[in-house]
């Protein structure tokens, strides 16, 4: 009975030891842990915030330079008949969405709807003002039909003040 004693007298402490060592290692790592997670996401952070600020700034500036004004001003060409001008135009306008589309995997599901439906609004307005014109129609006229309906629509804008303000919100 007395060796038993002499074992528990020695057991126990060692226990209790391994308990506490085992306790606070345990909170040690789960510590580190959570440093190591919390400096990987400030990289990411810091790598992805130039990368989405980047998408506002190319989306915004697609925006721009699809809006009939600015499309009409940097395509046109007195040369082209009217069907040639709306054709160019057309190319002018996917061609600019096209080289943008992988931008919407920085913004809102919602910000990327606007810019869409503003794209397929400013297409529908080339498209109705070029089959207003009779086949004699030079650039010219398609161009003055084309701002006489409105040099910007109203999807545009709301997708240019939706875009500003996700953009503040998100970063400032």
């Amino acid at each position: 009975m007395t060796e038993f004693l002499v074992a528990l007298r020695y057991t126990i402490p060692a226990i209790v030891v391994f308990i506490t060592a085992y306790t606070l290692l345990k909170e040690y790592f789960a510590q580190e842990m959570k440093k190591r997670h919390a400096s990987m996401l400030e990289e990411k952070h810091k790598t992805s915030l130039p990368l989405r600020i980047q998408a506002y700034e190319r989306i915004i500036l697609l925006l721009e330079r699809i809006s009939p004004k600015n499309l009409i001003m940097r395509v046109h060409d007195q040369k082209m008949s009217a069907s040639q001008f709306h054709g160019m135009l057309i190319k002018a306008i996917r061609d600019e969405f096209d080289h943008n589309i992988s931008q919407q995997l920085y913004v809102s599901s919602k910000a990327w709807e606007m810019v869409k439906n503003a794209k397929e609004e400013i297409v529908q307005q080339i498209n109705t003002c070029a089959g207003q014109l009779d086949e004699n129609a030079t650039s010219t006229d398609l161009s003055k039909k084309i701002l006489e309906k409105g040099a910007e629509k109203q999807a545009n804008r709301n997708a240019l003040e939706f875009l500003k303000a996700e953009a503040r919100k998100s970063f400032l």
